[in-house]
């Protein structure tokens, strides 16, 4: 029967889940839809250990997959993404008629290549990056764990892994799958993880094995009993789980309780020691994998601005073409000659335009990776480099992004003097001087300075000498933690191996500490610095040595640990030689001001060292006899014997221990920032880009950082949302946020998602008028959500930052992801679109590439717009002229002459050319404002570019015909080459900075031009309705063709120099008055 009793209320759950979805599907569409489209439900289940072949049910395999497609899937899903585009979706209708004879116009060629080199350039592209992806997941999946059978260990890869696996996981290894852990190589059944690739904290978290298995002899016991593990269905929440383990061949079964303390998620890595565990999640529903999301094809703000002007222009060709048939008069089969106009002036529309918006990114991309001054810089998602010049939002991670993640003790503060890292060698000089004198005693039982012949308690009152106040504090430090010193033995005998024990070598060089945060690291690494030296630790006792190698050992009592709640800790120990019992205590300011005795030094300095940037804690103590302490245990233990409110009766307990206690120091400890991070944010606060810190970590760390990064500048009021749970405080919160002016936010991941729920516009509203916003305790899919928040509601684009696994789906979701490689691995980085080395390096990307990107792509997607205009417009003046025949004017070469050889190059220059110099750029970063206007290509500018083109277009065409010589041969020769000088001086009007690549395009285009007018004279206009050959050598060399074409040209393109200087002169933009 023991197996039934956890189910049933899985059951009825389920069930009322299933009937919950059926009450949604309200019409037989969406029912079809959810069926064709249904996920496989999650279910709970029962693992056996050891026996995967015993699961009723089939789980995902063990792998990781980061691809968008597969084989099948990639040529269709390319397609798609392609034709999504009206641009390319237009031609492709374009050249599919001219397989229709009645509508063929000139070759096939002449639509079919530009369409087939746009297609085949982007499959290349998306294929070369599908199979960087492959290689990276196929490293990620092929990775080696021991996996343990009744025959003893087994090679076998992560992605074989099944659920009811019984894996062993070494330490700094990956841990492949979702896991209860079962057994380490500790003594005391713990194992610390790392949990920074899951949820971004730093803290290392402990594990406790579950005790049935951990008590087992030896390893290979775990087959011989008959037990499994019962797993609650798979869910996104990290930090709760519950199931139970249960042993049935023993008498009575035994059950455990399982909770989030006997789990190992996947990609979180082992700390310290071997662990095994079982198996219950594989794949797909693995914690991380449930919360990352999808990676989307991200399409920059340009494509689309730029798809709904040849949206534009669609309208225009259509109006055109409907205007010619009815000058006509709709005579004869007029539709006909409408779809073959339609197809005449389809050169308005630009098919060249995306191949060269592409190589032009592909040239941007190149550029980022090859900049000096940001070095190991990878661009993974060409398709987007001009979103770095529109950013508006900057969402950061806080751990490894901003922070180094490396703390060093910086300050000790006693109330009457402070000791800085300068002065730290006074400390140590008054420890050798305290234990030097106590030599004679029982070791350390003399507080006070005077060497006294027996263990007597100083008077109380007296004040005592600054050496033994530093002693006692330091002793404090030492001792008030929750630090385990490790010894790597020398021999690197690694598995269940016991280390040798007591007497080993406590050696300083083999010494490494491990705790759940690194402030306490940095603590007991500093005392050790001074010469109170942690040498040994485990559940019962403590060892301190001092700088004369004595061993002072302390007996572990109690131990308060912290919470998010008490934001203190506590311990009681006896000390050995005298029997002495202390209560040492130490936590945040805000905890601890209460508890201590009244002083008037410690809010004030407090508050003096936030400012600098340093996390605080104040230390405390409490002498206890013998007498009160057993009073204090006895209540202590009935309280955590209580079954109703233990909590709250433990807490009032020890409670009653916290009162009147001596302050004895305040610590401060620095995260510290990464390299150059405080000028870089300034940077972009003065580029108008708002920053929001996303980070899992605590309310005060984050404050702490965002004070010291000066995220919040120095006389910015920093308003600490309150922690609210309901719809009316979060309606008062709100309120009381409203009032304030200029002041950053700081909110927890709780508040937030009540905020989110009730009040989703107001909150997102006044979130944006604030210079800063910090939101702590962030979930990783909170994270995502805001961002997808900011662009939905905003409107503006968003850019994500961050180095850890957590921030994956936030960098995912973001316009333009950045990943940073840092100490927390490559999955950030690998996810992201672009990655950087270093945080500081995000300024030049945006202010320097971000620019350049988005002015060039903006100047050539105008051009290669204008270049396209001008030729419809010669076509209809052309046509209007000749009675509206719908003939082309330019033969099948031609015209594809015209869009590549001759005008390709010196087009595609634009992708050099830069308004402002990298230097003045990042010297003035209000520059940037203007960019994320969106001025540089928008309707107005684009009538501008259809006027001049309409302009041009007129004059070259009237001017052909006004100065028409005998033969109409000569129309087409004039035209034609006065537009390809047309064209080539514009460019040279559209360039601000010139580059020599830029002088060769002109000349090399001007080059093949003149060679095919002498050379491929006859192949050239022999087409259907050819007017004669195309040209005669002998017309071309005389003075008459040359000043025609040099007046024509003149008359098209003087106007737009005269108008651009005057431009110039009159309303110059904001960075030539920098630039002069």
């Amino acid at each position: 029967m023991a197996d039934n009793i956890p189910l049933h209320p899985v059951r009825s759950i389920q069930k009322k889940n299933a009937y919950y979805h059926e009450g949604r599907h309200n019409s037989c569409c969406d029912w079809l839809a959810n069926t064709c489209r249904r996920k496989k439900e999650l279910k709970a289940r029962t693992v056996w250990l050891g026996c995967p072949e015993k699961c009723e049910e089939k789980y995902p395999r063990n792998a990781i997959k980061n691809q968008k497609y597969n084989i099948f899937t990639f040529v269709p899903g390319v397609l798609y993404q392609q034709f999504k585009f009206f641009l390319n979706l237009y031609f492709l209708v374009v050249s599919c008629s001219q397989f229709v004879p009645a509508l063929k116009i000139g070759y096939l060629y002449t639509y079919w290549a530009p369409l087939g080199f746009v297609l085949a350039v982007t499959m290349v592209r998306e294929a070369v990056d599908e199979y960087r992806r492959y290689t990276r997941d196929k490293e990620m999946n092929s990775q080696m764990y021991s996996k343990l059978t009744v025959r003893g260990k087994v090679q076998m890869k992560s992605s074989d892994i099944q659920v009811g696996d019984l894996i062993i996981v070494e330490k700094n290894q990956r841990i492949p799958a979702d896991m209860i852990f079962l057994r380490t190589s500790e003594k005391n059944g713990s194992c610390f993880i790392r949990t920074d690739q899951l949820d971004g904290e730093t803290d290392w978290k402990l594990k406790i094995a579950v005790g049935c298995t951990q008590r087992l002899p030896a390893l290979g016991d775990l087959f011989s009993i008959n037990s499994y593990v019962y797993a609650q269905r798979p869910q996104q929440d990290i930090h709760s789980f519950e199931g139970t383990f249960t042993r049935e061949d023993s008498d009575p079964p035994v059950h455990e309780s399982l909770s989030i303390e006997n789990t190992l998620w996947a990609s979180t890595i082992v700390a310290s020691g071997t662990v095994i565990g079982v198996v219950i999640y594989t794949g797909k529903e693995t914690r991380s994998v449930l919360n990352t999301s999808n990676p989307k094809n991200k399409v920059g703000l340009l494509d689309l601005e730029l798809n709904s002007l040849t949206k534009a222009l669609f309208v225009a060709l259509v109006v055109l073409s409907v205007v010619m048939v009815a000058l006509q008069g709709f005579a004869g089969p007029w539709y006909r000659y409408l779809f073959r106009f339609i197809l005449l002036f389809s050169y308005i529309i630009p098919i060249s335009l995306r191949v060269n918006l592409d190589m032009g990114k592909a040239a941007y991309g190149w550029m980022i990776m090859k900049d000096e001054n940001i070095p190991g810089t990878v661009v993974r998602t060409s398709t987007i480099p001009e979103e770095l010049g529109r950013l508006v939002y900057l969402l950061t991670d806080k751990t490894g992004t901003l922070t180094q993640n490396e703390m060093v003790f910086k300050r000790l503060h006693l109330g009457t003097v402070s000791y800085g890292t300068d002065t730290m060698d006074e400390i140590q000089s008054h420890i050798v001087q305290s234990y030097v004198q106590v030599t004679g005693q029982p070791a350390g039982s003399s507080s006070s300075s005077t060497p006294s012949r027996k263990p007597q308690p100083p008077p109380p009152k007296v004040r005592r000498s600054v050496s033994s106040r530093i002693h006692e504090a330091v002793k404090a430090i030492a001792l008030c933690h929750n630090v385990t010193p490790v010894y790597e033995s020398r021999a690197g005998v690694t598995g269940e191996t016991e280390y040798a024990e007591a007497d080993q070598d406590f050696s300083d060089e083999n010494r490494t500490y491990q705790a759940s945060s690194p402030d306490e690291v940095a603590l007991v690494q500093w005392t050790e610095s001074v010469g109170l030296t942690l040498v040994n630790r485990d559940l019962t006792s403590m060892q301190l040595k001092t700088p004369g190698g004595q061993i002072l050992t302390f007996y572990i009592l109690q131990i308060f640990p912290f919470t998010s709640e008490s934001k203190r800790m506590g311990i009681i120990v006896r000390e050995e030689a005298t029997g002495d019992i202390t209560f040492y205590m130490k936590g945040a300011d805000v905890a601890m001001s209460s508890i201590v005795q009244y002083n008037d030094w410690l809010e004030e300095e407090c508050g003096n060292m936030a400012r600098e940037g340093l996390r605080t804690l104040v230390v405390a103590k409490k002498a206890l006899s013998e007498e009160q302490y057993q009073d204090f245990e006895n209540r202590y233990n009935q309280a955590k014997l209580s079954i109703h409110d233990r909590a709250l009766k433990v807490a009032a307990v020890v409670e009653s221990l916290e009162r009147e206690m001596e302050l004895l120091c305040l610590t401060g400890v620095e995260d510290q920032l990464q390299a150059d991070v405080r000028p870089t944010l300034e940077l972009l606060r003065n580029a108008g880009i708002k920053i929001w810190m996303l980070t899992g970590d605590k309310l005060e760390t984050a404050t702490c950082i965002a004070k010291s990064s000066h995220l919040v500048s120095r006389n910015q009021d920093i308003h600490i949302f309150r922690p609210v749970s309901n719809r009316s405080e979060a309606h008062l919160e709100l309120n009381a946020f409203r009032r304030k002016h200029d002041c950053a936010l700081v909110i927890s991941g709780d508040s937030l998602e009540v905020c989110l729920k009730y009040y989703e516009h107001e909150f997102v509203e006044l979130a944006c008028q604030c210079p800063a916003v910090v939101c702590c305790r962030c979930s990783p899919t909170q994270k995502a959500q805001i961002v997808k928040l900011l662009q939905q509601l905003t409107g503006k684009r968003t850019c994500a930052i961050g180095d850890g696994g957590n921030d994956v789906s936030m960098i995912q979701a973001a316009d333009c992801g950045i990943g940073i490689e840092g100490k927390e691995g490559k999955q950030a980085s690998l996810a992201a679109d672009f990655s950087i080395t270093q945080f500081k390096h995000i300024g030049r990307l945006l202010m320097v590439h971000g620019r350049n990107s988005y002015k060039r792509s903006a100047a050539l997607g105008q051009f290669v717009m204008h270049r396209g205009l001008i030729i419809s417009t010669m076509q209809a003046v052309f046509s209007s002229v000749f009675y509206f025949a719908s003939v082309p004017l330019y033969q099948g070469f031609l015209m594809v002459g015209y869009a590549t050889i001759y005008t390709m190059f010196p087009v595609f220059s634009l992708v050099l050319d830069q308004d402002v110099k990298p230097e003045t750029a990042l010297l003035y970063p209000e520059l940037y404002k203007d960019l994320t206007k969106g001025r540089s290509l928008s309707f107005k500018t684009f009538l501008i570019w259809v006027l001049i083109s309409i302009y041009q277009g007129g004059i070259l065409m009237y001017g052909a015909l006004l100065l028409f010589e005998s033969e109409f041969v000569h129309v087409v020769a004039i035209s034609f080459t006065a537009l390809i000088l047309t064209e080539l001086l514009m460019v040279a009007l559209t360039i601000r900075t010139w580059h020599w690549l830029m002088v060769v395009g002109e000349f090399l285009s001007l080059g093949c031009y003149v060679a095919s007018l002498a050379f491929l004279n006859e192949y050239f206009g022999i087409g259907r309705v050819s007017f004669g050959a195309f040209l005669d050598v002998a017309f071309i060399t005389t003075l008459t063709f040359l000043w025609k074409v040099s007046a024509i040209t003149v008359v098209s393109c003087l106007p737009l120099y005269i108008l651009k200087y005057l431009k110039r002169k009159f309303s110059p933009p904001s960075y030539s008055k920098l630039t002069s």
